[in-house]
């Protein structure tokens, strides 16, 4: 008799108590056909990872210690652990995103207390080497703050189709391009400057090459679009369908449905908004507001026909059906609870 085949699994990033949470690190889900999750365990006990990253090609996982200024390696172990992979690599203060590179050839990563934004070159097995820091950024509007300088705060990096790398710096409201020279890191193409005080945090590439964007401050949405290599903004508007209130904050934005629907997450309404991409992936409409199924939606993901919501602060990821034809989520049919989850990442 064989053994049945394991099911999907998707990490999950968290707050451990150095962070306020109540998680002991990486956890491990299960993922089933009928879109329910179970929990396995903790796969690496590990200092707030708050975001986890997998490697296109090897059984490795790269982690954020957010509090503790680092970034650090994690090789597959087992059914679902997780052990260390090498040292743990300095980073920046309040390092809170982490993303690999399609080819395996490096890792970035996010510092949103300090503004860093850094390069790890990778070797053969997936373990980070050289450390690369990219330029700091400058704040385009700093002619609208006459007061205290804004800090720069890098919050997340996308790796985009043409290969190269785009940055969000919530503190001077940009978003910055860059291509990777091997033992450079990152070299500047480019930057778009988003209106002052918007903030944005989290991007989505569509297939059709426009980036969009979700803005933790002004909760809206953006479009940037290549234009003969440089992207140029050609769209804002609501994140939400019923708008937003004054504490509320964008979180996380992924696509559904063949890329037909875009889902943006907004903490403190404690909502999912569902936004029809439209007019050839250069509109993004809101269609529906709904409650998210806990408390403080800080990261989402649509698998097949069911997005799953992690609550970093009610200590649950909420499960709900899609809608086939509209897109729409409809009441939570599954709920798992787990300590203070921050992100949901499949592992391949």
């Amino acid at each position: 008799m064989t053994s049945p085949a394991p099911h999907p699994v998707i990490w999950t990033g968290t707050y451990t108590p150095d962070g306020g949470g109540r998680a002991d690190g990486i956890g491990a889900l299960a993922e089933h056909p009928d879109g329910s999750l179970e929990w396995l365990g903790t796969a690496a006990e590990t200092d707030s990872p708050s975001f986890v990253a997998v490697h296109p090609t090897l059984p490795v996982v790269y982690a954020v210690a957010e509090q503790r200024k680092m970034v650090r390696a994690f090789r597959r172990s087992g059914d679902f652990g997780l052990e260390p992979l090498g040292e743990p690599q300095r980073a920046g203060e309040a390092t809170c995103h982490v993303a690999v590179d399609p080819q395996g050839r490096f890792v970035t990563a996010a510092c949103w207390g300090d503004g860093q934004v850094l390069l790890y070159e990778l070797d053969a097995d997936g373990g980070m080497t050289r450390r690369l820091p990219a330029v700091p950024s400058v704040d385009p509007h700093a002619g609208l703050n006459p007061g205290e300088p804004r800090q720069s705060r890098a919050h997340a990096s996308l790796m985009l189709a043409d290969g190269r790398i785009m940055t969000t710096d919530l503190g001077h409201d940009t978003l910055r391009v860059w291509n990777y020279a091997p033992g450079t890191g990152l070299v500047a193409d480019h930057e778009v400057v988003l209106p002052f005080g918007t903030g944005p945090r989290h991007m989505v590439q569509h297939q059709n090459g426009n980036v969009f964007v979700v803005s933790e401050y002004s909760v809206e949405v953006f479009i940037v679009r290549p234009e003969a290599g440089t992207f140029e903004l050609v769209f804002r508007g609501p994140a939400t369908s019923g708008g937003s209130l004054p504490d509320d904050s964008g979180a996380e934005i992924c696509l559904g449905f063949r890329g037909s629907y875009a889902y943006v997450g907004v903490r403190g309404s404690n909502i999912i908004s569902v936004l029809e991409v439209g007019a050839g992936g250069t509109e993004l409409v809101p269609v529906k507001d709904t409650p998210s199924g806990g408390n403080w939606p800080r990261h989402h993901l649509v698998r097949g026909n069911w997005l799953h919501v992690a609550h970093e602060r009610s200590d649950n990821v909420a499960t709900f059906a899609l809608d086939t034809l509209t897109g729409c989520p409809g009441e939570v049919v599954h709920n798992l609870e787990i300590a203070s989850p921050t992100a949901l990442v499949p592992a391949g």
